[in-house]
């Protein structure tokens, strides 16, 4: 009897305790823009790589289609935002000068791992 009153008081306890915080990762990543030479040449020309984009707006949508977040790229094209774990959708927004909007991708943070740098490719219409 004695013990079944222990595990009760302590299932109690257990029950009682407040939730783990969830944490949050650092989803990471960068916009680039390209391309931005109209031929390519082996050996590739460094000048012709990939420009960041600056002030391009990410929105981020959950699961259920919601927005949960926006983040805007600095002057080297990078972004980061926080997010739990969970799947998410980031929207490229249109950026003035770019030809159409970059594509949509899909992200899963994980607890505990550190997410890989996303990157956004944007189209200079350069053919």
């Amino acid at each position: 009897m004695h013990i079944i009153f222990t595990v009760l008081i302590l299932g109690t306890l257990v029950a009682c305790q407040p939730a783990a915080p969830e944490t949050e990762m650092t989803l990471h990543g960068i916009a680039l823009a390209g391309p931005v030479c109209p031929v390519v040449t082996d050996p590739p020309d460094p000048t012709c790589d990939d420009r960041p984009v600056v002030g391009a707006q990410i929105v981020i949508r959950n699961e259920a289609e919601a927005d949960v977040g926006r983040v805007s790229t600095g002057d080297d094209g990078r972004f980061s935002i926080e997010l739990p774990a969970g799947r998410y959708e980031l929207v490229p927004q249109p950026v003035e000068g770019l030809m159409g909007t970059a594509a949509a991708i899909e992200v899963v943070v994980i607890d505990g791992q550190d997410p890989d740098e996303i990157v956004i490719s944007y189209d200079t219409g350069i053919r």
